[in-house]
């Protein structure tokens, strides 16, 4: 099973969008100054913001572009507030 998460960073003010089969591995990434070679270094530490469980790697894949593609603050925080648009995108990916 994959999830997608948002991750917070209060260095840097930011939100980031992503997917995978192993959340407590790619946030201990994220916030690995060693192995940690992509922009999301520059936010360390990295908090988790909410996730989204039990998806297909299509459903995953399909819903972090979605949020991705939606560029909004607002939008995100609206997913931790409203779980009927959790449902929503979960059948809309549904393959």
């Amino acid at each position: 099973m994959y999830s997608v998460y948002i991750l917070y960073s209060e260095k840097l003010q930011k939100f980031y969008i992503g997917f995978t089969g192993n959340f407590a591995k790619r946030l201990a990434f994220h916030n690995d100054l060693d192995r940690n070679d992509i922009w999301t270094r520059k936010g360390i530490p990295w908090i988790k913001y909410f996730e989204i469980t039990d998806l297909s790697e299509y459903q995953a894949r399909g819903i972090e572009r979605h949020i991705k593609r939606m560029k909004s603050k607002r939008y995100i925080e609206n997913l931790s507030r409203y779980p009927e648009m959790i449902e929503k995108l979960k059948v809309r990916y549904s393959g």
